[in-house]
């Protein structure tokens, strides 16, 4: 898979896609980074990218005119996968950023992501250039940046090989639908504090299953608003029951 990235500061991601899973992925060449910086398209004598926005008001305006050229020499260069890109906005408007949509974009050629810096960007680049356009949350940062960092890693470690263990990503938190059931390593007791009995047992299919209620547990606990969306088994209704008996009871 192939991931350009355009920006106005192309040394932030060094460090990021040089360590752990994105720097092992690359090795692999599971995933190839482009950082791109698209000031180096620009035809404005003085290196400018952005200009007041018409009408009036506060801040910066990015030019249609180095993103929309940037774009378009990575459909007309390099290999035919350059060809078949999604094109994603960075953007406090977008679409809420998911585990959905990371497995969704995972499954690209080539995604190009957009960071953008001052008080937005030009119209006509959101309706003539891009595919998407995603949010991290709903809170507002200086550029596009850590938010394209985001999605790179998120990304990345849904591609096939990235990962030691394949299972790894499946079972992560959001991958079910639930958040990740508690995790124990050695010692089995440590400062007077006991592994739980059933992960010593050895016998997996009710270790599947403890894992699998105390992932409905803690997701009822802290974000109940997921199992509004999920299709819920008999038994996981009537372990949700419980919790909630339980919860009145206390």
């Amino acid at each position: 898979m192939k991931i350009s990235i355009l920006t106005l500061f192309p040394e932030m991601f060094h460090g990021v896609f040089s360590h752990s899973i994105l720097k092992q992925a690359q090795e692999k060449e599971i995933v190839e980074f482009n950082v791109i910086n698209f000031r180096d398209y620009t035809e404005d004598r003085h290196g400018r990218v952005d200009d007041y926005p018409y009408g009036g008001g506060g801040g910066m305006v990015l030019t249609p005119q180095p993103v929309f050229d940037a774009v378009d020499d990575l459909k007309t260069s390099g290999t035919d996968d350059y060809k078949k890109q999604r094109v994603v906005l960075l953007c406090p408007q977008g679409e809420p950023y998911s585990q959905k949509k990371a497995e969704e974009l995972a499954k690209e050629e080539h995604l190009v992501l957009i960071c953008g810096h001052y008080e937005g960007y030009d119209e006509r680049i959101r309706e003539h250039v891009i595919t998407d356009e995603i949010s991290i949350g709903d809170y507002v940062l200086t550029g596009g940046e850590i938010g394209a960092m985001v999605i790179s890693d998120s990304i990345t470690r849904l591609l096939p090989g990235a990962l030691g263990n394949a299972k790894s990503a499946v079972t992560d938190s959001h991958s079910t639908g639930l958040l990740e059931y508690p995790h124990y390593t050695r010692p089995a007791v440590f400062r007077g504090l006991q592994v739980p009995d059933i992960l010593l047992s050895g016998h997996h299919e009710r270790i599947e299953m403890w894992r699998h209620q105390q992932a409905l547990k803690r997701t009822f606990e802290r974000r109940p608003d997921m199992l509004e969306r999920l299709p819920l088994s008999k038994e996981d209704n009537h372990y949700l029951q419980e919790l909630k008996s339980k919860e009145i009871n206390d």
